[in-house]
C-alpha cells in the first residue's frame, strides 16, 4: 500500500525548512525586544473553547472545526487559531492577578487545523506565529502590536506591504451598528445568500464579510460603522489614527473589514502584501485586533486583551517568491577524507572532535574512493578538507586543506584535538 499525507497537509523538507526556521528566529529575537515572553498551549482544546469565543455563525465553528470525542466522551477540537487557547490558558493560570506586570505580553507559534478547500497558501493543518497582550485599553497598545506586525514583516524582506484599519467600536456602537445595518439588509433579505440570511438577525456584520459574489454587491450600499461611533469609541480611533502618524506607519480605514472571528472590537487591521505569488492584488498575511471582553467569554474577570496572528505558509510562499536571501547558518566547515578502511576510526574521532568545537563536519559514509570524496566536499562547498590515509595515521597527522585558495599543510592529530580553531588561524596565517 501506497501511503500519502492527509489532504491539505504538507511535509516541510531541508531546503525549505530553513525558511521556517529563519521566520522563527527572526520572531523570536524581535518579540524579545518587545518583552514578549512565548507561551504553549494545547494543540486541542475544549469545544467550546473556540465556540463561545468564535462566534456560533463564524465560518470557523460551522464549517471548519476538527472536533470529535474522546474516549471520555468529552466534546474536543484541534485549535483553529490560536488566541482563544491563549486567553484559556490566560484565565485557568490566573495571570490576571496583580501580581503579574501589565500588560502581559505572550507570544505563541504552532500549527492549528480548519477544515476547508486546500488552495496555495491555506492549508488544513496550517501554522501561526502570534502576540496577546492583556490588562490595558490604551490604543497605543493597538499601535505596539501594529507596529510589531509591521516591524516583523520588513524584517522578513517583505516589501510592498499595505495596513488595512478600521475599528468596531465598543458595545454601545455595535449595537447601534447592528441594527441600522439589519434595517439596510432587510429589504434584501431573499436576495442574500443561504449563510448571510442565517446571519442577518444572529450577527448581521458577517454579512460584510461574504463571499458571495451577490452578497459583496449588496453590502456595497450599506451604512458605515464609523457613521455609529460613540464619543468614546472615535477617541480611540483617534488616538490609534494619531499614534500610527506619530510613527510614520502609513495605512488606509477601511470601514468595511470586519474580521472573520466574533470576539474583536475596537481597532482592527490586516497587514497585506502585494505579490502575484498569491494571486492578484493585496494578500493578508498577519491580521488582528482588539479583543475586551474575551477573558470574561471564558470565565475571567473583566480584562482587556489585544494581539496578531500571522500565517506562515502564506509568508513563506511570499519569501520564496521574493528570492529572499536567508544567512547560511548550516554551512559545512571541515569535510574529513578517509583513505582506506584503516583509517574509519579515526575520521570518526576527527569529525566529533570538530563539531564539539563548534564546527560543522561531516565524512563519508558509503565506504566511496578518495575522489569521490573530495567531489562531495566540492558539492557541499566546504571551507576545508582534512585528509587522513594509512601513512598520515602511522605519522599522527593529516593534511589540512583551504579549499578556497588550495593552499595544504601537514597538522598533528594531537593539535587538531586540542584546539582545532587554532590550528586553521596560525597554520595558514603563518604562511
Amino acid at each position: 500500500m501506497r501511503y500519502q499525507r492527509p489532504k491539505g497537509t504538507a511535509d516541510i523538507l531541508p531546503g525549505t525548512s530553513e525558511t521556517w526556521q529563519f521566520v522563527e528566529a527572526t520572531a523570536r529575537d524581535l518579540f524579545a525586544r518587545y518583552r514578549f515572553g512565548e507561551i504553549r498551549t494545547p494543540m486541542f482544546e475544549n469545544y467550546e473553547v473556540f465556540s463561545r469565543t468564535s462566534g456560533d455563525t463564524s465560518d470557523i465553528v460551522t464549517k471548519e472545526m476538527y472536533d470529535f470525542k474522546d474516549k471520555g466522551d468529552r466534546h474536543l477540537s484541534l485549535r483553529p487559531e490560536g488566541t482563544a487557547g491563549v486567553v484559556r490558558a490566560f484565565v485557568e493560570n490566573k495571570l490576571y492577578g496583580p501580581e503579574t506586570t501589565k500588560p502581559y505580553k505572550v507570544y505563541y507559534m504552532g500549527p492549528m487545523f480548519r477544515y476547508e478547500r486546500p488552495q496555495s497558501g491555506r492549508q488544513r493543518e496550517f501554522h501561526q506565529i502570534g502576540v496577546e497582550a492583556f490588562g490595558s485599553d490604551a490604543p497605543e497598545l493597538d499601535v505596539e502590536v501594529i507596529a510589531l506586525g509591521m516591524n516583523l514583516l520588513t524584517k522578513l524582506g517583505l516589501k510592498h506591504l499595505r495596513l488595512a484599519l478600521n475599528t468596531l467600536g465598543d458595545k454601545a456602537s455595535r449595537d447601534a451598528y447592528r441594527q441600522a445595518l439589519i434595517d439596510f439588509l432587510e429589504p434584501h433579505f431573499d436576495e442574500l445568500s443561504e449563510d448571510s440570511q442565517v446571519r442577518l438577525h444572529k450577527n448581521p456584520l458577517r454579512v460584510l464579510d461574504s463571499k458571495d459574489a451577490h452578497d459583496q454587491e449588496i453590502v456595497a450600499d450599506a451604512p458605515s460603522i464609523l457613521d455609529y461611533l460613540t464619543p468614546e469609541a472615535q477617541e480611540h480611533f483617534t488616538k490609534v489614527k494619531a499614534s500610527l502618524d506619530a510613527l510614520g506607519i502609513a495605512y488606509d480605514v477601511d470601514a468595511t473589514m470586519v474580521r472573520g472571528l466574533d470576539y474583536y472590537n475596537h481597532t482592527i487591521f490586516e497587514i497585506m502584501a502585494d505579490s502575484p505569488a498569491l494571486g492578484e492584488g493585496y494578500t493578508t498575511v498577519l491580521a488582528g485586533g482588539r479583543y475586551n471582553g474575551l477573558v470574561e467569554e471564558l470565565g475571567g474577570p473583566e480584562m482587556p486583551g489585544v494581539g496578531f496572528g500571522m500565517g506562515v505558509e502564506r509568508l513563506v510562499i511570499l519569501m520564496q517568491a521574493e528570492k529572499i536571501a536567508l544567512p547560511d547558518d548550516n554551512a559545512l566547515d571541515v569535510y574529513i577524507v578517509g583513505i582506506g578502511d584503516e583509517t574509519s576510526l579515526e575520521t570518526l574521532k576527527l569529525v566529533q572532535a570538530i563539531r564539539q568545537a563548534g564546527l560543522t563536519a561531516d565524512r563519508d559514509y558509503l565506504g566511496r574512493k578518495p575522489k569521490a570524496q573530495f567531489k562531495t566536499a566540492n558539492r557541499l562547498d566546504a571551507t576545508y578538507t582534512l585528509t587522513i590515509g594509512d601513512q598520515e595515521l602511522a605519522d599522527q597527522t593529516a593534511n589540512l586543506k583551504n579549499m578556497a585558495t588550495g593552499e595544504q599543510i601537514s597538522v598533528p592529530l594531537a593539535d587538531i584535538y586540542q584546539d582545532f580553531q587554532k590550528v586553521v588561524t596560525d597554520g595558514f596565517t603563518a604562511k
